[in-house]
């Protein structure tokens, strides 16, 4: 017998969805992502940070709130990427370098279908902006067998 849980769309509905960051740097991190990214803060409190833009969230919390979801950790800058894809990434790339954002993957074109750059936030979030572009003639023929 399967008594596994099997949710139909319209058994569970959500009214927000967003990653919770746990980390030392929260304010660094909401102060980052207002200047260089355009999110708006919709709260603020001295442990949590919730933010928002264009339909994407993110929220930041500090790791010695006692309202911490059991299992969180620290975040260490390990294993996650926050991809904002937008419609002109040579714009964003502009907009964001002439703002002073420390960009440390290049601006560059790549063979499975993206135009992107890259660099990580206060906390060590790695955000990677994309445009989708036509990737090289074959690339996906390898892996779509």
């Amino acid at each position: 017998m399967n008594h596994s849980l099997t949710l139909r769309r319209s058994d569970m509905r959500l009214r927000d969805h967003y990653p919770i960051v746990v980390t030392a740097q929260k304010e660094e991190s909401r102060d980052f992502w207002q200047r260089y990214l355009g999110f708006r803060t919709v709260f603020d409190s001295s442990w949590f940070t919730l933010m928002a833009h264009d339909g994407a969230s993110i929220a930041f919390m500090t790791p010695d709130h006692p309202s911490a979801p059991p299992g969180s950790k620290t975040f260490t800058g390990r294993g996650v990427c926050f991809e904002l894809e937008v419609d002109d990434v040579d714009k964003a790339h502009a907009e964001l370098t002439g703002k002073g954002a420390s960009v440390t993957y290049p601006l560059s074109d790549e063979p499975f279908g993206q135009r992107r750059f890259g660099f990580a936030d206060p906390c060590g979030l790695w955000i990677d902006v994309v445009e989708q572009i036509e990737p090289e003639a074959g690339y996906w023929e390898r892996y779509m067998q």
